[in-house]
């Protein structure tokens, strides 16, 4: 198996070892948790085989519960399905004719004014931005697994995931 088949948490099957989870990832090499302990190792030469289902689509190989949760995402973005105005219909209730006033720290300067729901809206449409920005890092076809992984513990943090 090649180390670029591997990604961090994926399930594989090492024919002495068994049943392991991939820890860390190197430019040549594995952690790997099995029941017995953490090994490293080169799955090029250890006979490593994955234990979850994968999907290749037009020569992209990725998890199949990553390709899933990706197409799933998209067409509900699509479909238009995602009830982002549930948020600001939620919070927006309390104010429904409100406005939010950002006042410069400079006197000089003009206050502006913002109505609430407007200001909700560009966050949710900020947050969505960034899960696209995040599926568009993860399925870019040159970066490492580990690199992949990297970016989406950074974006899932800004995301509140």
């Amino acid at each position: 198996m090649k180390i670029s088949q591997l990604h961090i948490g994926m399930k594989v099957k090492h024919p002495q070892l068994g049943l392991g989870t991939v820890r860390a990832l190197t430019e040549q090499t594995a952690e790997i948790v099995f029941n017995e302990g953490t090994r490293t190792m080169a799955p090029e030469s250890s006979d490593l085989e994955p234990v979850e289902a994968r999907a290749t689509v037009s020569g992209l190989e990725l998890p199949l519960a990553q390709f899933v949760e990706n197409v799933a995402g998209s067409v509900i973005r699509e479909l238009g399905l995602e009830r982002d105005d549930t948020i600001v219909e939620q919070l927006g209730a309390r104010w429904p004719t409100g406005r939010l006033v950002l006042q410069p720290a400079d006197a000089t300067l003009q206050a502006k004014e913002v109505p609430v729901e407007v200001f909700f809206h560009k966050i949710v449409m900020l947050r969505n931005n960034l899960r696209v920005l995040e599926q568009k890092i993860n399925s870019h076809e040159k970066l490492a697994d580990a690199e992949r992984s990297r970016c989406s513990s950074t974006s899932a943090g800004a995301t509140g995931r």
